[in-house]
């Protein structure tokens, strides 16, 4: 995939990186997107990207060797779309919106039926396995998370939360749920109605995002408040936990305008990782090291979703209003876009020396 989106001869040898390379995607959705997915499936040489937002649609592109993308299918809901995720198959796509309501899409087909019903909006989906059977998982404001054979009407398992489902992730037996209050849960899926743990976020602010790590040893957490922490799930790793500040302008005087981490998405190779804000800008982090890889420049409007392609070899970000500042801040010329950057062979890797784990 070297040369993807044109030739590139910089060696990205300082913490700045560049934007010359990113590539627009045509047609982006008509209002704030939600959320990004790539297919996983490694067999696939296609590349294909879905897109959720709140015109009440998901879009599918097929990313082509030029970085364009070309529009190959849609789903569409009754209300916002607030999540969208893959079937590990790489032929499916899971999409989950404020109409209380999660649908899949057969790609193959273009059918697409409704495997989940909450009784408030859902905030997030996620695909699973359970035992080799394809699952969905569900986070509702409705304060549950349900778990879904998509064969099937009626969920095949269900637990009640502490407060609203704002985040969730999904990696192996790792499931993360993020609420309202700064509760996180975590979830081992071989127990998917028992918490294996409980805790109040260690970041004093709203949660925004929850990712698992590659190695599903532990996750991040980015807050309303420019902040993002490193947890690990067990108690003997506790000394590796650490937060951090991102995503704050030099200060002015004694103010220090801080800005909400919208996303985290973890390299799928190096698990290395970005953070994506609403000040428009998005950093790559190696947290074994405790070091900021790069960063980048502002990208004209807030970062709103962000993920990393299956090779690790194309990051895409959504431009669009976050709604941080209300609806003053909105604009009828506010950017919706959907950008992709090509990675450079050193712009994610890891520091040199730094502890794996």
């Amino acid at each position: 995939m070297s040369g993807l989106f044109g030739s590139s001869s910089s060696t990205a040898s300082s913490t700045l990186g560049d934007l010359k390379n990113d590539v627009e995607l045509q047609s982006p959705p008509e209002d704030s997107i939600t959320d990004l997915a790539f297919n996983p499936n490694p067999t696939d040489p296609k590349d294909f990207l879905a897109v959720s937002s709140w015109d009440k649609k998901v879009r599918i592109y097929e990313i082509l060797q030029n970085g364009q993308g070309q529009g190959k299918a849609q789903i569409e809901h009754d209300g916002p779309v607030f999540s969208v995720d893959f079937f590990k198959s790489g032929d499916k796509v899971l999409s989950a919106g404020a109409d209380k309501q999660a649908k899949v899409l057969d790609l193959a087909t273009g059918q697409t039926i409704q495997v989940a019903q909450h009784d408030a909006p859902v905030r997030c989906v996620r695909y699973f396995e359970a035992n080799g059977t394809p699952m969905a998982v569900t986070g509702s404001w409705d304060k549950t998370v349900k778990y879904w054979d998509y064969r099937s009407a009626q969920p095949a398992a269900s637990v009640t939360c502490q407060e609203r489902v704002y985040t969730m992730d999904v990696r192996d037996n790792l499931l993360v749920v993020g609420t309202a209050d700064r509760y996180i849960n975590v979830i081992n899926l071989k127990e998917p109605t028992k918490f294996y743990k409980s805790i109040q976020s260690p970041l004093k602010w709203q949660t925004r995002v929850v990712s698992c790590f590659t190695d599903s040893a532990g996750f991040a957490i980015g807050s309303i408040e420019g902040r993002c922490a490193i947890q690990y799930i067990e108690e003997k790793d506790a000394s590796l936990n650490f937060s951090f500040k991102c995503h704050r302008d030099a200060p002015q005087g004694n103010v220090t305008n801080v800005h909400a981490v919208n996303d985290i998405s973890f390299h799928p190779q190096h698990g290395t990782f970005s953070t994506a804000g609403s000040d428009g800008t998005f950093h790559f982090w190696d947290k074994d090291a405790k070091h900021r890889l790069k960063g980048y420049p502002q990208v004209g409007g807030s970062i709103t979703a962000t993920t990393f392609n299956k090779t690790g070899t194309i990051f895409a970000y959504a431009t669009s209003y976050d709604w941080s500042k209300g609806y003053q801040g909105n604009s009828a010329n506010y950017p919706t876009k959907v950008t992709l950057h090509p990675v450079l062979p050193d712009e994610c890797k890891p520091r040199p020396n730094a502890k794996k784990r």
